[in-house]
């Protein structure tokens, strides 16, 4: 057998798919890593503060699995009708201002999905702001790589995308130097 010149073309031309591939697959799990936490972060970087809906209360105007961006404003300046996430105990409420009652310093509120008003009065010291927009399907994605279980895994998922486009160096220099 002999070694034609294109049969060594051939070589040439396949050795380039490899890398290639790498690239581009390194590449694509870079940008999806990067698109995973691009709502999140420009929501923070727009003053924003981000929670996942947990609870029907608000269905179907708000779903559960839900994320809610809440921008703070002054509790004099929250209207009747619009959505206010407050500190109720432990967690984040988010319900509808029936009325805000601004001699007393409370607001009355509803959530949608319920048949009356809320039992407590939401004092404004509770209030954190007013829901200006909400993504559904993104809350229980959000929970997940935002947790420590979660931050691990996309470490390791960037990772894997960064020794893609290492290793695609690596077989071009190998194959420049052979």
């Amino acid at each position: 057998m002999s070694s034609s010149p294109q049969g060594q073309e051939t070589k040439k031309r396949g050795g380039k798919l490899v890398p290639a591939l790498c690239n581009i697959f390194g590449t694509l799990i870079l940008v999806s890593v990067i698109a995973l936490y691009l709502p999140i972060t420009l929501a923070h970087a727009r003053g924003y503060e981000v929670y996942n809906v947990v609870s029907g209360s608000m269905e179907p105007a708000i779903p559960v699995g839900s994320v809610i961006y809440v921008e703070t404003l002054r509790a004099e300046d929250v209207a009747e009708g619009d959505v206010i996430a407050c500190h109720g105990g432990s967690s984040v409420i988010a319900h509808r201002v029936v009325k805000n009652r601004v001699g007393e310093g409370e607001f009355i509120t509803k959530g949608d999905a319920n048949a009356r008003e809320d039992m407590q009065d939401v004092p404004y010291l509770s209030l954190i702001g007013k829901v200006v927009r909400h993504y559904p399907f993104l809350g229980g994605m959000m929970t997940l790589y935002t947790s420590k279980i979660g931050k691990a895994y996309v470490i390791c998922f960037a990772a894997c995308g960064a020794m893609f486009n290492i290793l695609a160096g690596r077989i071009r220099a190998r194959r420049r130097a052979g």
